[in-house]
């Protein structure tokens, strides 16, 4: 453990002017706070704070940052107070402080509701300060490393797991490329163990061959780039075991067949030489098609610039190279943190990370906890590519995004109007997955509005939570205007009609707190039409089921969406025209039916509520089953049958088939039951076809 003139001497070393007192008051106020606290290993507790504050000297950080690491368990696990902390150490290692608790809290949660509820928490704390993750993450890193003395396996497998799941990816995320690496080696080999020993061992068995080999590739790849002009500090290493780990699980294939476990580092100068010396090697050796990255000229979203390449050394052997310059480089091992490298350092990042601002927003949609932890992690933890906007802006994407994704990555506006998109000048559907370096333009309507099926093709947090949000609103907005036409209904049977204030005694009765609840309940059937109509004119239905009026007139769904107030049954398909009735079952979107329809009769739990259309109401999907000739040429005639009565198909399949016929079962959309019944009617006299009927 560090002693306290070591670590004040270890913070003036880079940082002369730093704040002395405010380092030795935070050292002994931890000591004392925590007492005679023992940690796993039987090790003091504030042995553990002073250690994490160690490892953030090494990143050159300031006082503020180390007095927050010394403190930081100070709330949570002693006597300490906020207030104690603001009062003797300053506003901004308080509000740090505090940041770093609420993180803290997220560990050994088993209850969602909690755990988002807390990364909620934390997550605004950190866009506020970022340096409350680089204590964090400092924390949990040692944690890592004295996860050995903790005796419970299953407690340390769930330590492991959080830091491969959270703490990793959030390193990853802000370039802290040295402290992901360390947690990942650490974690895997509790997770994994197995994989992880014989993992190592073999690298052992190479070892002796591979240090001479890489030590060989190094000097030669120095001394080319010498004759080349270029000075450079070359370095080479083996990639660690979880990385080799994931390249063969990914790749399905042996550590023999890998061969690109070895890596290799050029530092230069300047810029220039960064291209001049991957001209250099490229002229030497082939490069690899495909494994070549400029992440000088787009960097990382996190910040992080070099150029990567492999090439086929000696014909045979497959490394990487990163090429980069000396302040590439420190960005590349501390991430932000090389920020507060010395106070003197240029504007701080604090609200410039721009994924943290994804995060957020997608606190003011996500709707459930499990929505959210959903969201984070997608946001912390996919692979990115590069797109471009027609007016060259770089957008930085997961692999897999969709132009929706692209869209509201640009803005929130143009994901909701968005009605198409052109990559690289042609025109695509929306569900196209996007490649690194596409120019994506997306195609809008201001009378457009996002679509639910998008979900099944949008992988970014952001998009997701903003088409979720949409259509929360939208259902709610329906659910409310079909309640109002159910409302209107039962005071149409009532005996009398109802004063200007039954409204309003209604919702006291059903302690509802205002008129759009009401309606939404009554089109959830959360409250019965007896509950009510009591409610409204206590007496009115006598307390009795059996003594309600009948319906007075059909409800009209006109101008409401399938799927969002209420459903079309899969088993019977209505379309416009066909004599309707409704299902309202508790909790649920009112389940619309052909009054005709077999599954009716199981309707015990459910209310039946009379349907209309509405007045030209156009457009359904109907299921038909065609028993065709088994000959060739059959099924194409149908198909252009169908087309020729301007009805889409929409889906097909084969039932079953013999010598003689196959039958197949057809998904169409038409216009109306009159419409489908001229369809099936020219089916039925065409020579392939054996019979048409509709499902």
């Amino acid at each position: 453990m560090l002693r306290q003139y070591e670590l004040v001497d270890r913070v003036l070393s880079y940082d002369p002017d730093a704040d002395e007192a405010l380092l030795n008051r935070a050292y002994v106020f931890s000591v004392n706070a925590h007492g005679s606290q023992k940690r796993a290993s039987g090790d003091p507790y504030f042995s553990h704070p002073i250690e994490v504050a160690g490892i953030l000297t090494d990143l050159h950080l300031d006082d503020e940052t180390i007095a927050t690491a010394i403190l930081h368990d100070t709330i949570e696990d002693t006597v300490a107070t906020p207030e104690d902390i603001q009062r003797l150490f300053g506003e901004n290692v308080a509000r740090m402080v505090d940041g770093v608790t609420k993180l803290s809290k997220i560990e050994a949660q088993t209850e969602s509701e909690r755990a988002a509820e807390n990364l909620r928490k934390f997550l605004l704390a950190m866009s506020d300060d970022i340096r409350v993750l680089l204590v964090k993450l400092a924390d949990r890193l040692h944690n890592m490393r004295t996860l050995v003395h903790i005796k419970n396996p299953d407690k340390r497998k769930r330590i492991a797991r959080e830091t491969m799941e959270i703490y990793a990816p959030l390193a990853e995320r802000i370039g802290m490329y040295e402290f992901m690496k360390e947690m990942q080696t650490l974690a895997f080999k509790e997770i994994e163990p197995e994989a992880f020993e014989s993992i190592t061992k073999r690298l052992e068995s190479f070892q002796i061959e591979g240090e001479d080999r890489i030590a060989k590739i190094a000097s030669g790849l120095k001394l080319l780039l010498s004759r080349g002009g270029i000075e450079a500090d070359v370095s080479g290493r083996e990639k660690h075991p979880y990385s080799i780990w994931k390249k063969m699980s990914e790749r399905h294939v042996s550590l023999e067949q890998l061969s690109d476990i070895m890596a290799f580092r050029a530092i230069v100068d300047t810029e220039e030489e960064c291209y001049r010396a991957l001209g250099v090697i490229h002229r030497r050796w082939p490069m690899v098609p495909g494994r070549f990255k400029d992440y000088i000229s787009t960097p990382k979203r996190n910040g992080y610039r070099s150029l990567h390449t492999s090439i086929i050394h000696a014909g045979d052997t497959r490394v990487e190279i990163q090429i980069r310059t000396r302040d590439m480089h420190a960005r590349a091992e501390f991430g932000l943190a090389a920020h507060w490298a010395y106070k003197a350092s240029s504007v701080r990042p604090d609200t410039q990370v721009s994924w943290i601002r994804d995060l957020i927003e997608i606190l003011e949609h996500a709707e459930s906890p499990e929505e959210l932890l959903e969201h984070t992690r997608m946001a912390m933890y996919q692979d990115r590519i590069f797109a471009f906007t027609p007016k060259g802006e770089l957008i930085q994407l997961p692999k897999g995004a969709t132009p929706v994704d692209f869209a509201y990555a640009v803005h929130s506006n143009l994901g909701d109007q968005a009605v198409g998109a052109k990559i690289n000048g042609r025109v695509v559907p929306l569900r196209t997955e996007i490649a690194q370096g596409d120019q994506v333009t997306i195609l809008r309507s201001k009378a457009q509005e996002p679509q639910a099926n998008w979900l099944n093709f949008s992988i970014t947090g952001k998009a997701r939570a903003a088409i979720r949000r949409h259509i929360r609103l939208k259902e709610r907005d329906e659910t409310i205007a079909l309640g109002r036409k159910l409302y209107d209904d039962i005071i149409q049977r009532l005996p009398i009609p109802p004063a200007d204030t039954a409204l309003g005694d209604a919702l006291k009765r059903l302690m509802l707190p205002e008129e759009d609840a009401l309606m939404e309940a009554i089109a959830r059937r959360k409250v019965t039409d007896v509950q009510v109509m009591e409610a409204v004119m206590p007496g009115s239905a006598d307390g009795a089921e059996h003594a309600l009026p009948t319906q007075s007139e059909a409800i009209e769904i006109k101008g409401l969406t399938p799927g969002v107030a209420f459903h079309f049954s899969e088993d019977c398909r209505p379309v416009p025209g066909d004599r309707i009735v409704g299902l309202r079952r508790p909790g649920a979107p009112i389940e619309v039916h052909r009054i005709d329809c077999t599954s009716l009769a199981d309707t015990d739990e459910a209310d039946w509520v009379d349907l209309s259309w509405g007045d030209k109401a156009e457009g359904g999907t109907a299921r038909i089953a065609v028993t065709l000739k088994n000959e060739p040429g059959a099924l194409g005639a149908v198909a252009t049958l169908i087309g020729q009565h301007k009805a889409n198909i929409l889906g097909m399949r084969m039932d079953n088939r013999d010598t003689t016929f196959h039958t197949n079962t057809i998904d169409l959309e038409v216009r109306n039951a009159a419409h489908l019944v001229r369809l099936l009617a020219a089916l039925r006299a065409a020579d392939a076809v054996n019979s048409a009927e509709r499902i």
